[in-house]
């Protein structure tokens, strides 16, 4: 009996090894060949499970969720033996670069992580990454086996599931039996929004530092407790371009060492060779270059790995397959193909070079703990307003950059990010300070850096991005080290109500005071704002000065202190309070002067007129920042649109017909006329400049006389950085605000904008409000063209235009541009809540 039972175990033993031996395909698994069709991203996932479930060398991992509640998930793969110690090798390899404590064993596989579908409608990566996980769990695969001896492989199968769940659903529902490669029939029409964006309709790969989306914070939490030393984002492009790898293209960061330019080329290599095998076209060194620090290739760059973009041509109109402009067949199978190869082409050239990359990866933290580069040392913020530097705080957490408060150090000289001249400053107990000797030494310099260097003027994305600009931060950067004196400053007591006051005061300057007030509006709160600036109880409030009264606020009863003092401590802002509406200086609270807010009730246009990541801006503000209502609206319904429903109508840019059309402009000025406001955005403005019965007109220039005899002289391969004459790519400009309008209100006389494109106003006549405007020598960083640097000087920014009762708002630049322009925020809530309250 004995004998049979251990004959019957070993049997079992023998067929779980077997099991353990046999793992599916994703063809066997999925029921239909890779390539044949576009795989949901549930479908994805239970792949990656069953891969998980029946080999030991894959531990899943979810990590968090997106907007639409779709699971986030990585797999990391191993050998046998390193799977076991996962958690052993992480925290060594965290100690490695400096951020965890411990010393450190020299012996670490290099870590290798791979990022699929971040553009939702680039949807081929997902399909790669079920081939490239087989392959790697094989047991039949030699090379993988041997690779994986040396390398843990993190692979993110999808990081924009509601994008890319967006796209497989359109395609699936427009495609025929069989798939049409002619590309104009439907099923390559992508309607709008498109699968790129996410639910919110960000651009998740110009995300990583700011990190203002779902997907991007849950992703980066993980992101930052590996640190892998060689990262890849999959991409596609065109689908009449052929394939993109490392070495990327000028310009590259001066941040970026030798080591990595270096390793990124033997990448290359190792890709050409196997592209070379196959007879498929490809392209390095152009289009897409390494210098804005918020990209898939460039974050992981500016933190010690080998990042990488990949570009596969296709994307969103290809479809199954579809026939190029020189005639062939690019079909979906073919571009996993590509993707695959190059994946594992990447994983085996770092586990060939492990030791070297291993040994890199120290050294590159190391010299930034020990010997940081860079002319400064240290970066101060002025703490006065303590609501926007804890959500500047909450940031640098993100990111795990080091920082403290004050220092023994009572002054210091430094780089004056406002003036731009070197001065003298006193570091208070409340300034948040970083010093740069820390392991993120490296991505601290490009965050702060006020003028990156552009070796190359033909650039990808922004040329400047300074974080006090983007901020409005009253920052410092000191050559001298200067070390914080405290970690954390002590936290303030909530106020206890003992008394009831006359009135709450809360500052109006951050978007915690608009989280705050939009909190009280929508809890029947009456609210009113200083119009002038005001001193009570020996303090000093600007204009803007948000002040609850006890008055005027009897339909909440006694829930009065208990709501503002909630709203305040949920939105984190300072409030005082006062036993008197009598001042000392400035206007009674009783005054004209003082205006009650009425709660707007909000619309915005969205749909083919509109800019997506455009309306995602405005969208995501609203739900995800400030809590409060919008009602979104189609451009194209437009007629039928109720606009006595509305206080205010936001058009984020975009190119609208309604803006075209007499009629409904017609409509729009007269709903204004009657007290509706418009906040126009953008090519919104540029579209209203010149119509009949508006103010606003586009700024005009003489003609130079040699102009088209200057043209002819052009020669063919100048004519791309010819046209970079007149552009204005991600520039920064310093613009005089009239902080005595509301739309000024929260501002000093000076505002950093963001600017991306060239078009220019003139000044709005007698009887408007020329609240922002580019002065003579505006320009503070990045790259603008010579003709545009002349054109922008003089030009209006921001403005507003009296319509009978009501106002048309005008924003050439956007103020909550990829939402991490968060000096803006206050701008463009000013716009929603304050202008036009009488």
């Amino acid at each position: 009996m004995n004998k049979r039972i251990s004959a019957a175990l070993l049997f079992l033993l023998m067929a779980i090894g077997v099991k353990a031996q046999t793992i599916q395909s994703p063809d066997e698994f999925l029921g239909y060949p890779l390539g044949s069709r576009f795989t949901p991203h549930y479908k994805v996932l239970a792949y990656f499970d069953y891969v998980s479930k029946n080999s030991a060398m894959v531990k899943l991992q979810k990590y968090g969720e997106t907007y639409e509640h779709r699971p986030l998930e990585v797999a990391i793969v191993a050998s046998n033996e390193n799977s076991s110690k996962i958690e052993e090798i992480r925290n060594n390899n965290l100690k490695l670069a400096g951020v965890q404590e411990g010393e450190p064993s020299n012996s670490q596989p290099v870590i290798v992580w791979l990022s699929y579908n971040v553009h939702g409608n680039e949807a081929v990566s997902t399909e790669t990454s079920m081939k490239v996980l087989f392959e790697l769990v094989n047991p039949s695969n030699a090379k993988t086996k041997q690779w994986l001896k040396n390398t843990i492989v993190i692979m993110d199968p999808c990081l924009n599931p509601d994008g890319r769940e967006r796209y497989v659903n359109f395609y699936t529902e427009r495609v025929g039996k069989n798939p049409n490669m002619n590309l104009a029939t439907r099923e390559h029409q992508e309607p709008w929004p498109g699968g790129r964006p996410n639910h919110y309709l960000f651009d998740l790969n110009r995300d990583w530092a700011w990190q203002t989306q779902q997907e991007t914070q849950y992703r980066m939490a993980l992101y930052n407790k590996w640190l892998p030393q060689v990262h890849v984002d999959f991409h596609e492009m065109g689908i009449n371009e052929p394939y993109f790898f490392a070495p990327a293209a000028a310009p590259y960061h001066e941040a970026l060492t030798q080591w990595q330019r270096d390793f990124q080329v033997q990448i290359g290599k190792n890709n050409a060779m196997y592209f070379d095998q196959n007879n498929w076209l490809y392209f390095t060194k152009e289009v897409f270059d390494l210098f804005y620090p918020s990209y898939g290739d460039t974050y992981p760059m500016f933190n010690g790995a080998i990042g990488m973009t990949f570009e596969q041509g296709g994307s969103g109109r290809a479809g199954l397959g579809v026939i190029t402009r020189e005639g062939d067949t690019l079909t979906l199978k073919n571009r996993i193909d590509h993707h695959f190869t190059t994946s594992l082409s990447t994983i085996e050239v770092a586990s060939t070079n492990a030791d070297k990359a291993v040994k890199e990866f120290k050294n590159y933290f190391a010299s930034a703990k020990t010997s940081p580069k860079g002319q400064y040392k240290s970066y101060i913020i002025k703490g006065a307003n303590s609501a926007k530097i804890n959500d500047f705080a909450k940031l640098l957490d993100k990111n795990g950059i080091e920082y403290g408060y004050g220092s023994s150090v009572k002054s210091a000289s430094g780089f004056n990010y406002i003036t731009g001249k070197v001065e003298t400053f006193s570091i208070d107990k409340t300034d948040l300070v970083i010093n740069t000797y820390q392991p993120k030494s490296v991505f601290i310099n490009v965050l702060f850096d006020a003028k990156p260097k552009l070796a190359d003027s033909i650039t990808y994305d922004l040329t400047s991005w300074a974080l006090p600009y983007s901020w409005g931060l009253n920052a410092y950067a000191s050559a001298a080290l200067l070390k914080p004196a405290v970690a954390k400053l002590p936290i303030e007591s909530a106020i206890g109500i003992t008394v009831q006051p006359v009135a709450y005061l809360c500052e109006w300057n951050s978007v915690a005071s608009a989280r705050f007030l939009s909190a009280l509006l929508q809890d029947k709160v009456s609210v009113r704002f200083a119009e002038t600036a005001f001193e009570l109880n020996g303090k000093s409030y600007a204009p803007g000065t948000l002040i609850i009264t006890r008055a005027g606020n009897q339909l909440v009863g006694n829930s009065f202190d208990k709501l503002v003092k909630s709203a305040a401590q949920t939105t984190g802002v300072q409030i005082d309070m006062t036993l008197t509406g009598f001042v000392s200086k400035g206007a009674d609270f009783g005054s004209s002067s003082v205006h009650m807010i009425k709660a707007p009730k909000v619309a915005v246009l969205m749909g083919d007129d509109v800019s997506e990541n455009a309306f995602g801006e405005v969208w995501h503000f609203f739900e995800q920042q400030l809590n409060y209502p919008v009602d979104v609206v189609q451009a194209d319904r437009f007629d039928r649109l109720k606009l006595t429903d509305y206080d205010v109508l936001i058009l984020p840019n975009g190119t609208y017909s309604i803006l075209s059309s007499d009629r409904d402009l017609s409509k729009l000025r007269d709903w204004a006329r009657g007290g509706g406001r418009v906040i126009a955005m953008e090519n919104a403005v540029a579209q209203l400049a010149g119509k009949a019965g508006f103010s606003l007109k586009q700024k005009t220039e003489d003609t130079d006389t040699n102009s088209a005899e200057k043209g002819n002289m052009i020669t063919y391969s100048s004519r791309s950085r010819n046209d970079l004459s007149e552009n204005s790519i991600g520039s920064i400009y310093k613009i005089k605000m009239d902080n005595t309008h509301p739309l000024g209100f929260g501002y000093t006389d000076t505002y950093f904008s963001l600017r991306q494109d060239i078009n220019t106003y003139q000044l709005l006549p007698k009887g408007n409000w020329n609240v922002g405007v580019i002065g003579d020598n505006g320009l503070v960083s990045g790259f603008v063209g010579y003709k545009a640097k002349s054109k922008l000087k003089n030009t209006l920014i921001f403005g507003v235009e009296e319509v009978g009762a009501g106002q048309f708002i005008y924003m050439a630049d956007n103020p909550i541009f990829r939402s991490f322009w968060e000096s803006g925020k206050v701008l463009f809530s000013n716009a929603v809540f304050l202008v036009g309250q009488e």
